[in-house]
């Protein structure tokens, strides 16, 4: 663990993780002083003063370049100047999440990936609340690390969702089970467009991890697949648990399915699990999160019954494929969480109905193209709203019957009630971030549920 006490640290984003890591080098006994080159909610300063933390906003002064270290948050980029001045000048920065892991007793399970994580993280603590172990959930969603760091112990577990954002900034941050879903290009914004950048970021997971821990990965990921072959090359590698939904794994441990079954085969035992049928949430891509999910459980020695149960009775996440109403026969479905290509596509996946999609919002070098086959497949009208507008026009006008644009959502959601019929379903599956019309993904998303609430 490192010292932190009357050392005078600097933490840069005043958003929720920043000010859970600001309150937290307090209790530890730092000198604290928060910058945010953007307004601080007035909520944040109260909170800040009444912890007597100073702090600046609107901009950086030469107070915040004087810290031993910077603390980030996720929200900062890595390119921001003020970042880059303590780098190039030979400083470390760290993660929010690297920091609260300095003050961590539990063995951490931490879940990372293009998409799906915060589904995993979620049924992960499903399973922990169904095994009756104790256990705190958080990280990248719900509550910031820091801010549930005291409440660890050497007999609970911390269930960590981590975004590649948090962990461009580790250092010593370790797993006892890391699981990697998936790598597709998301946030190439953040990494000078370059996907091989991002794909690093999301391989650390596992930088310190050694023999004595698990690393669960997809079996079936072409990108994941190259990086185990690099990892297999070291030496103190941690025990390797692949998951598979097209392959048959018997040859080493891990989960996969055969004859509609889930197989897990943990020590060279293999064991049948359940039938896929089972598993209450639908797609191909929930399938493989139970997979992680079980796997992670079993490295965790929760027993298979237990598991069992928890596949068969979670319910899956707010915004991720969520059934707000149903109006005329018409199903409305709520996927805000959906900010990249390939979550949109697993969205489509899901669904062999016709269909009306909302796109847009802020666009992060997203290329569309990648959903013409689906979306001829099955998309009659594609309501086009945020500043991806012109984009989404440019590459999918033609692929579809109908394309419309909308200044709202609720004007989006009026003109997707116009045209869809009876059994069929309307989905926003935006495909962007939200930044260009709503604080987050979760405000997006409950402003579709108002305008569909009020048709």
């Amino acid at each position: 663990m490192r010292e932190v006490v009357n050392k005078h640290i600097v933490v840069v984003g005043a958003a929720r993780s920043g000010l859970a890591v600001a309150s937290l080098l307090k209790r530890k006994g730092a000198n604290v002083f928060v910058t945010d080159h953007g307004t601080i909610a007035d909520s944040v300063k109260e909170k800040l003063n009444s912890l007597e933390i100073d702090f600046e906003e609107n901009g950086h002064t030469t107070k915040a370049e004087q810290a031993a270290f910077l603390a980030i948050s996720p929200g900062v980029p890595t390119e921001a100047p003020l970042v880059q001045k303590y780098l190039k000048n030979g400083k470390e920065v760290f993660s929010e999440i690297e920091i609260a892991s300095w003050f961590n007793k539990s063995p951490i399970v931490a879940v990372t990936g293009s998409n799906g994580k915060t589904t995993v993280t979620n049924w992960l603590d499903h399973t922990w609340n169904k095994a009756r172990r104790e256990h705190i959930t958080g990280g990248n969603i719900g509550y910031a690390f820091s801010d549930k760091v005291d409440q660890t112990s050497e007999n609970s577990e911390a269930l960590l969702e981590v975004s590649s954002f948090q962990l461009d900034h580790i250092d010593s941050f370790h797993p006892q089970i890391s699981v990697l879903l998936n790598v597709t290009a998301d946030h190439l914004d953040r990494y000078n467009h370059d996907f091989s950048n991002y794909a690093k970021s999301k391989f650390r997971i596992v930088e310190n991890q050694t023999g004595e821990d698990w690393f669960i990965y997809n079996y079936d990921d072409p990108t994941i697949a190259g990086h185990v072959a690099a990892i297999k090359k070291k030496e103190d590698i941690p025990r390797l648990l692949p998951f598979s939904t097209h392959k048959d794994l018997s040859e080493t441990d891990g989960a996969f399915v055969r004859n509609q079954n889930i197989i897990l085969r943990i020590n060279k035992q293999e064991e049948v699990l359940m039938p896929t049928r089972e598993v209450k949430l639908s797609g191909k891509h929930n399938l493989s999160n139970g997979l992680a999910t079980a796997l992670a459980a079993r490295a965790s020695e929760i027993k298979s019954d237990v598991i069992r149960e928890s596949l068969r009775t979670f319910e899956g996440v707010e915004h991720r494929l969520e059934l707000v109403r149903t109006v005329n026969g018409v199903k409305y479905i709520n996927d805000s969480k959906a900010t990249n290509i390939n979550a949109v596509w697993y969205a489509l996946d899901s669904f062999d109905v016709p269909m009306t999609i909302i796109l847009g919002g802020r666009d992060k070098g997203n290329d569309y193209s990648e959903l013409v086959e689906q979306i001829r497949e099955k998309v009659h009208t594609i309501i086009a709203i945020g500043e991806a507008r012109p984009m989404i026009e440019e590459q999918l006008q033609s692929v579809v019957p109908n394309f419309k644009t909308a200044e709202d959502m609720n004007e989006a959601v009026r003109s997707a009630k116009d045209v869809a019929k009876r059994g069929e379903v309307v989905l926003l599956s935006p495909a962007c971030s939200s930044f260009d019309m709503y604080d987050n993904y979760e405000h997006r998303g409950n402003e579709f549920k108002k305008a569909v609430n009020r048709l």
